[in-house]
């Protein structure tokens, strides 16, 4: 399997990860890049994330035979409508956004008749620090992506999109773009809501930095994800509210069976929920995981 030009709308951490271990597969033969930064692209093309800066996404599509969209969840449809006109369906189009059902609605209305070439991707990899000078060949590597494909989506390009992120040494699933938003709500977007929200709490209270001064790594671990860039976050906790809110409320209720039993005094039922959480845990843990990314 081999591609003629890759054509990669954002060339930060994300996008310039996947190029870079597009080239390093030899997957590739030439990659023309854009950002909405134009000092973005110029140092992805002197780092040799890639080999054509492009003035514009639409002169990034023209001639690729495979489209990486590695932009925030909000801009997917205002991206993929200034491609369009180049899109055929002999092109992989695919996006890594971590939220899939808002993704594939925009797709649907950008796209329209073209939309069979958009395979909906969600890599679970990352870093702390975003950025093309970032970027690492190895991001991707042993890691799980998620396809969301639906029914007007074409079996060639479905198939091409396994490959490809197979041959990156990724664990390929499949699953609804439903099932994917409930997921993520949970093991995702909850913990940064929790997050922000924690930080948020002790700060606002009078010895709120004498707190954090004394905090140990469990703490720091958890928190470090609250300082997550605002913007994206914000439009993914927006793109998935329903889920999110709805996983929110799953929360509460395991809060407040805790709050019950401390309120009561009832240390053996409190014990107990504990002990549960911690077994369920460690079943958990000895399940075959992915390498965490």
């Amino acid at each position: 399997m081999m591609f003629e030009q890759l054509g990669l709308i954002g060339c930060g951490l994300m996008g310039g990860s996947f190029a870079l271990a597009m080239k390093r597969a030899g997957l590739v033969k030439r990659v023309v890049g854009y950002s909405k930064s134009p000092s973005t692209t110029e140092r992805a093309r002197k780092m040799g994330v890639i080999d054509v800066e492009a003035p514009s996404a639409l002169l990034a599509v023209s001639g690729a035979d495979i489209v990486l969209v590695a932009v925030p969840v909000a801009a997917t449809e205002a991206t993929l409508k200034s491609i369009k006109h180049m899109v055929t369906s002999q092109m992989l189009i695919m996006d890594v956004g971590s939220t899939k059902g808002d993704v594939l609605d925009a797709a649907h209305r950008a796209l329209r008749d073209q939309v069979g070439s958009f395979v909906a991707a969600h890599p679970i990899a990352g870093k702390e620090h975003a950025g093309v000078e970032h970027a690492d060949a190895n991001l991707y590597n042993g890691c799980q992506v998620i396809l969301t494909p639906n029914e007007r989506t074409l079996k060639t390009q479905l198939t091409r999109a396994q490959e490809v992120w197979k041959a990156l040494g990724c664990q390929v699933l499949e699953m609804s773009s439903a099932s994917h938003d409930s997921a993520f709500a949970a093991v995702s977007h909850l913990p940064h809501l929790l997050a922000f929200a924690l930080m948020n709490s002790v700060l606002t209270q009078p010895q709120g930095a004498q707190f954090l001064s004394l905090a140990g790594p469990g703490f720091r671990d958890f928190t470090r994800i609250a300082a997550s860039d605002p913007k994206v976050w914000r439009d993914i906790l927006m793109a998935n509210k329903t889920e999110l809110l709805a996983q929110s409320r799953f929360f509460q209720a395991q809060l407040q069976a805790f709050e019950g039993l401390m309120a009561s005094g009832n240390t053996q039922a409190l014990e107990a929920l504990i002990e549960q959480a911690s077994r369920r845990r460690s079943e958990w843990q000895m399940t075959k995981l992915p390498k965490p990314c």
